[in-house]
């Protein structure tokens, strides 16, 4: 049986591995939607939004040891191939000009050492790591301020942006926040021409702390966390603890009479929504991943955040139109003699998905596995106007998971093996990892191909069943 659903022209197919679309997943203004196993259907829209991501972050004395533990889920259209793709520290002439997604900005003298999960028809990321041990990843929010479709900076372009730039967790808030400010954000986010806009959360992690920081339009609020633990969904989550914001936040919020200037200023309150659907739903996965932290708390390391990430009972892995196309899991020691191990699906659905690791050494390769085609300037994302037409973007990782993902499906003894392989060969690296986390590289020569080895061992696990 399959399912087809054609939404602002595109084309969803479900097969075997998709039996039914959740349409709780996706909100509209205005929808005529009907669901015809074998009938492709069209669906009015006049936008399509997300309804998930999640980001979370676990700081001691949540973790086990004096670790901090970092895990998102990129939730995108069920189309759409993330990549995980390096890219080295490098040295930039004076004036040098760096081309983003949409728009071009000034370079800076020197950017740091990345890792990152991305959808591979932009410039910037989803989520990812650099060389200092700084982890981000976004989300997108909508609220009372109104979202700007002018071509600017993408919120997943900050990311990268404040990667590049920032050797700690509070100059990435400065990084993103001084962005905002000169070139602000904005642009379809979508590989299509539906036109999907947001705002911008990030959660951002180093070896010490963590900072929250939630965005709308220019205006900013920053939340510093020292310990404990910490999620954020697609809803505002900074309240009356703001401990960094934009200095025009609460005059601007005066004016356009959203606060009165004498009741206690939080940030959620004035500048969200009062309530939609969607804010709902945000606030449901909000509580439930809350939840799932507060239910290890003590004793929350890489596998609980994994297990996190997989859980599909409370949307946080999530199915439909919208659904887990990559996921990211990071353990920084508060040690600076230690390094970090960053973890990276580049597959969709983690509970289908090998969780493989990744650690910052001199001469590190592209990661050839998991990047996808380059287009250039052909590219339609780059031509005016945009997104005309959408060329396979799948890279070889992409391609072998989507065979082995029928296998599983098809419920047989061959998927069956297939998925105690994955889990065995992702239990032996977490294995393998635990002594570099404990007791420093000895020869980093061994962690070089360390991710796209381990990528090789998933391929034979698909190629064996």
């Amino acid at each position: 049986m399959k399912i087809c659903v054609k939404v602002c022209g595109r084309c969803f197919v479900y097969g075997e591995r998709k039996r039914k679309v959740n349409t709780r997943l996706i909100s509209s203004n205005r929808a005529v939607i009907n669901f015809v196993p074998g009938v492709c259907t069209y669906a009015s829209w006049t936008r399509m939004y997300p309804t998930s991501c999640d980001t979370f972050v676990a700081l001691p004395p949540s973790t086990e040891g004096q670790r901090i533990v970092f895990g998102k889920n990129s939730d995108r259209p069920c189309d759409e191939v993330q990549e995980v793709v390096y890219f080295p520290a490098k040295d930039h002439e004076p004036g040098e000009k760096l081309e983003c997604t949409y728009i071009e900005i000034e370079q800076v003298a020197q950017t740091h050492a990345v890792v990152l999960s991305r959808p591979a028809w932009l410039w910037g990321a989803e989520m990812g790591a650099n060389e200092h041990q700084v982890c981000i990843g976004n989300e997108a929010v909508w609220g009372k301020e109104s979202v700007d479709g002018q071509e600017a900076l993408l919120g997943m372009d900050l990311v990268r942006l404040a990667l590049e730039r920032a050797d700690t967790a509070e100059r990435a808030v400065d990084v993103i926040t001084d962005l905002l400010e000169k070139h602000g954000q904005g642009g379809n986010c979508m590989e299509d021409e539906c036109g999907l806009t947001y705002h911008n959360s990030f959660l951002i992690s180093d070896r010490s702390e963590a900072w929250v920081l939630e965005t709308a339009g220019k205006y900013w609020a920053a939340e510093r966390v020292e310990a404990g633990y910490r999620n954020i969904s697609n809803e505002y989550s900074i309240t009356t603890k703001i401990d960094r914001e934009h200095p025009e936040l609460r005059t601007y919020a005066e004016k356009q009479r959203w606060w009165n200037g004498k009741t206690e200023f939080s940030f959620a309150k004035v500048y969200s929504y009062s309530n939609t659907a969607r804010i709902e739903a945000a606030e449901g996965r909000y509580c439930e991943g809350r939840k799932l932290l507060h239910k290890s708390q003590g004793h929350i390391t890489a596998e609980t955040m994994m297990e996190i990430l997989r859980d599909k009972e409370s949307g946080i892995n999530m199915e439909g139109l919208f659904m887990t196309t990559g996921s990211m899991v990071s353990v920084v020691p508060k040690d600076q003699n230690l390094p970090g191990v960053h973890f990276f699906t580049a597959t969709p659905d983690p509970e289908r998905s090998v969780f493989k690791p990744f650690i910052f050494v001199v001469d590190i390769k592209q990661l050839k596995h998991t990047c996808s085609p380059c287009f250039g300037e052909e590219d339609p994302v780059k031509k005016k106007p945009r997104f005309q037409s959408k060329p396979n973007r799948k890279h070889p990782l992409f391609l072998k998971h989507e065979g082995a993902a029928v296998i599983i499906d098809s419920g047989g003894e061959r998927g069956e093996r297939m998925e105690e392989e994955m889990r065995a060969l992702e239990k032996q690296k977490l294995a393998e990892m635990e002594k570099y986390l404990t007791k420093g590289i000895e020869d980093a020569t061994l962690l070089v191909h360390l991710f796209t080895d381990t990528v090789d061992e998933e391929f034979s696990i698909y190629s064996n069943a």
